[in-house]
């Protein structure tokens, strides 16, 4: 498959609908909160549940996928707190960067992005992956952006218990494994589907609205730094956990490996802001999050093409 062709049917639906989005808050005063809360608290545990219920992936290859993106976001971590410390920022600054870096958008990105590029499986492993993240985001994200605020940071750390997510994995897997999974063809099954199937255009007009907001002027000299741990150093670690991980199916190592090279996450956006404050490199913490943000979104579509095409040609697996 060309570059072009692999531009077109995996990148350029994503990127068109998130234009879309951007355009409209661009032009129009639109709040992307409550569409925000609709998807947390109802389309994205349907589509988790769904996806986990009814997928083929074995249970060895779940627990194959749960500590990859562990120990991607670990070694991330390491990292990018070290690189941070080398160039000598601040606790806050150095807090951006490692959040920045080791956090990918999995979501409102990653999952269309995925199953475009890799159908079914595709989906199935970017629903388990996003899952993961979201533990891992709410308990050591929190910790990391509050930086020496015990009182915040484990008020953050309760919200894990209030992730629809989280619940709806463990449903999935409950039901998988006391086979009580309905059929496919019933009507609670296609309504889940259904709704569930929503979840992915409203994640990327979500993405679309964010990023209308983002206030980039001043801050672009200051996010390189990030974009190249992000764009560059992330999916090359993410290519090294595959293998040491040696997953039995190869479509689920890849998708793990594109999964971890999507652009930066709105998430550490909003745990900087409540959990943390100061500036990096000069300039409000909560605007270099956001750039970055923004710069690594747009480095990602000829990166993820390229990786698409390496991953689909089997030449990294």
């Amino acid at each position: 498959m060309s570059l072009l062709s692999i531009f077109a049917t995996a990148i350029l639906p994503i990127f068109a609908i998130s234009v879309v989005g951007f355009v409209l808050g661009r032009v129009r005063d639109v709040d992307p909160g409550p569409l925000n809360t609709v998807t947390v608290y109802v389309l994205a545990p349907a589509l988790v549940f769904h996806s986990l219920a009814t997928t083929e992936l074995g249970a060895g290859t779940l627990v194959d996928v749960a500590l990859a993106v562990v120990a991607y976001h670990v070694v991330m971590i390491l990292v990018a707190e070290g690189v941070g410390r080398v160039l000598g920022g601040a606790t806050t600054g150095v807090s951006a960067i490692v959040l920045v870096s080791a956090f990918p958008n999995s979501g409102n990105f990653g999952v269309p992005v995925s199953e475009f590029a890799f159908g079914e499986t595709g989906r199935a492993t970017a629903v388990l992956y996003l899952t993961v993240q979201a533990v891992l985001m709410y308990t050591v994200g929190v910790y990391i952006a509050s930086r020496g605020n015990s009182e915040g940071a484990l008020a953050g750390v309760r919200r894990v218990f209030t992730v629809p997510l989280v619940y709806a994995v463990v449903a999935a897997l409950a039901a998988r494994a006391l086979n009580l999974v309905p059929p496919t063809g019933t009507t609670a099954m296609a309504t889940l589907k259904l709704v569930g199937d929503s979840a992915i255009p409203v994640m990327l007009l979500i993405l679309g609205l964010q990023l209308a907001e983002t206030n980039y002027g001043a801050t672009l000299r200051q996010v390189g730094t990030a974009t190249v741990l992000k764009m560059g150093v992330a999916p090359v670690v993410a290519a090294g956990v595959a293998l040491a991980i040696g997953f039995t199916d190869p479509v689920v190592g890849r998708v793990f490996v594109l999964e971890s090279a999507m652009p930066a996450a709105i998430t550490p956006l909003i745990l900087l802001v409540e959990f943390g404050e100061g500036e990096v490199g000069g300039v409000p913490v909560e605007s270099f999050v956001s750039t970055a943000v923004l710069v690594t979104t747009l480095v990602s579509v000829p990166v993820l093409t390229g990786l698409i095409a390496l991953l689909d040609a089997g030449l990294l697996f």
